[in-house]
């Protein structure tokens, strides 16, 4: 009986796990939003959940031998043992209220959702394809940052997605950037504050640094719900702050925007 019960991570409420799914993996209480696999997203945002999965022959790789509590290639296998992903990173082709768009979703379960060459590769190669087929582009993003087992190399990641992003931009082709808990390190210093609109899910963790890290840098105490969405929008970094049950009929919408599509 256990199993079909959870707490919610932020106001500890002991919840039936049901009534959770039922609300798209939103707590019920006090709308926390939990994290979702890429597999889920995509299911809850494209037409009817179908659609064809892209550049699923990418695989990460051990460059430099890496190895800290366990080698960084074995520590691979056992991420994708246990996700079923190749990498941290999903493309995906597909239709949203029947637009055709190309769709990358970054996995946190997957070592954080870190950025290695993989992952940057299989983002350029989103960004490529939609560029080729002039087809609206989607990046939704939950990560940790770079990925430290592969040293300079993840580093190099930020400008060759930062560069191919810049190619779509020059031919006039719309790309969304959705953030997610958490957006952090490299890739929010990378595409995902590049879209021509950026948004978030509520109170996700979104920065570069941690709090922590900038408290104990600048020796000062941060503001209340510093790096979370709703702060982020009301500086101006963030161009709206987005609850999941109403993410796709708000994509639908830009989407039509951008593309001069009447419903």
């Amino acid at each position: 009986m256990a199993s079909l019960w959870t707490r919610c991570n932020n106001c500890r409420r002991i919840l039936y796990k049901q009534d959770i799914l039922d609300y798209q993996s939103v707590c019920p209480s006090c709308n926390f939003h939990f994290r979702l696999s890429a597999l889920k997203r995509l299911d809850m945002l494209v037409d009817e959940g179908q659609y064809k999965l892209l550049d699923q022959s990418i695989f990460p790789a051990d460059p430099l031998q890496f190895e800290d509590t366990m080698k960084y290639s074995q520590r691979l296998k056992e991420n994708q043992k246990r996700t079923l992903l190749s990498e941290a990173v999903i493309n995906a082709e597909g239709t949203m209220g029947g637009m055709e768009v190309i769709i990358s979703v970054m996995d946190f379960n997957f070592m954080g959702g870190s950025m290695g060459s993989g992952v940057g590769e299989k983002i350029t190669r989103a960004i490529e394809k939609a560029l080729q087929e002039r087809l609206p582009l989607i990046i939704i993003s939950a990560s940790g940052g770079a990925r430290m087992q592969e040293g300079a190399l993840s580093l190099m990641q930020l400008m060759k997605t930062s560069s191919a992003l810049a190619k779509l931009d020059e031919a006039g082709i719309p790309f969304i950037s959705v953030l997610t808990d958490p957006t952090t390190g490299g890739v929010t210093a990378s595409f995902a504050m590049l879209g021509d609109i950026n948004i978030a899910e509520p109170n996700a963790l979104i920065g570069f640094a941690g709090p922590r890290v900038i408290e104990q840098t600048i020796k000062e105490k941060l503001p209340n719900g510093f790096q979370r969405s709703e702060f982020l929008f009301s500086h101006g970094l963030l161009d709206d702050v987005v609850e999941r049950k109403n993410l796709r009929s708000y994509l639908i919408r830009a989407l039509r925007l951008f593309l001069n599509r009447p419903e």
